[in-house]
């Protein structure tokens, strides 16, 4: 199946969409879910779903973009405004029940809500967007190769005397010398004390003996993300065997965790297998995320792992694993692997070393 097939059949869906709940036609604003939905890749557009139209609507600063990347829609420049553009068109068309992602901001709603009827929808593309095809997964697969060639190269930079700025800074360029025209988000690296802030910023701070060190990075190809984490351990310092139980620990709760990943098995259920490991050993309290979350367009988005959500897991997912443990004046540990979803249970996409990594 070619890529613009693969958009076909995803816009079929929202012509389905259109049918079943009675409205006459659906916009699409979110950025990536337009991306999803024609492959294009600037910064400002709309699309106009019906049951008859394609409508690809941007302004004239990307025209020549739109034409080369975007097949199968009518593609308008709007003069005016986007708000003008959706109402000469749905008044052209003979919409009069309009749905759109309930994303748009409040003014947005106001004015087209003057001369329409409007319903909004949540998450209806990002619900696509969870089952990924096989050109989705194959550019993942290359985010997570391209991130992990990044990493072992790296690796012998991070050592104790080197700031966590200039690791982070070190794996950005190399992310980049590999092909990734985007970094998914900061990398983090933090070490000793920051390591117990799950999102911590990588600062001017020197890696010290004793310190656990978390690095959490990512990839991308083709406009998809990779998303990882390794922990890493500086000996001779105080409370090492202390570290190397909660990392010991985490480590456990993560391939339990991946152990359950299978079609039809709930969401809170693989958060659950992980949070058990931490809590009855004691550390329940320092485990405060979610175990996982989607990864594809956006480094974040459906389906989420946590131990609120009762989402049933579907093949072709694609989601990360990642407890962890944050003990304040201790440090942090986190282990984070990207799965896919197979008919038999879950395909690990990431293979760096899941070992302790001590430097001595």
């Amino acid at each position: 199946m070619s890529l613009v097939t693969n958009y076909s059949s995803r816009v079929a869906k929202i012509k389905g969409f259109l049918k079943r709940k009675g409205i006459d036609g659906f916009l699409v604003t979110e950025i990536n879910n337009i991306r999803y939905l024609t492959g294009f890749t600037g910064s400002s557009s709309l699309l106009l779903i019906t049951k008859r139209e394609s409508i690809f609507v941007t302004d004239f600063r990307y025209g020549k973009q739109a034409e080369r990347e975007v097949r199968d829609w009518d593609i308008i420049i709007e003069k005016k405004g986007m708000i003008k553009a959706i109402k000469d068109l749905s008044r052209r068309i003979g919409i009069k029940k309009l749905g759109l992602e309930s994303s748009v901001s409040y003014e947005f709603f106001r004015r087209l809500s003057e001369d329409l009827s409007l319903k909004a929808f949540k998450g209806l593309i990002e619900r696509l967007r969870e089952i990924k095809d096989a050109i989705e997964i194959n550019s993942i697969r290359e985010a997570v190769r391209r991130a992990e060639i990044t990493f072992l190269e790296v690796r012998p930079y991070i050592k104790q005397g080197v700031r966590e700025r200039a690791i982070a800074l070190r794996l950005e360029e190399r992310l980049k010398k590999k092909g990734c025209r985007h970094i998914p988000f900061d990398v983090i690296v933090a070490s000793g004390p920051n390591s117990a802030m799950p999102h911590a910023r990588p600062t001017e701070r020197i890696l010290n003996k004793g310190d656990l060190i978390i690095v959490d990075w990512g990839g991308e190809a083709d406009g998809y993300f990779s998303d990882m984490s390794r922990t890493l351990l500086i000996c001779k310092g105080d409370n090492i065997n202390k570290k190397k139980e909660i990392y010991q620990l985490v480590l456990e709760a993560n391939k339990r965790a991946i152990s359950l990943v299978s079609p039809g098995v709930e969401s809170r259920e693989v958060d659950s297998f992980a949070r058990n490991v931490v809590r009855k050993a004691g550390y329940g309290e320092f485990f405060g995320h979610g175990t996982g979350h989607g990864v594809g367009l956006q480094v974040h988005e459906l389906p989420s792992i946590t131990r609120n959500k009762r989402e049933v897991i579907k093949e072709n997912m694609v989601f990360t694993i990642e407890p962890g443990i944050y003990v304040p004046g201790l440090g942090g540990v986190r282990i984070e692997d990207m799965v896919m979803v197979k008919p038999d249970g879950p395909a690990v996409l990431t293979t760096l070393p899941k070992e302790l990594d001590i430097m001595r």
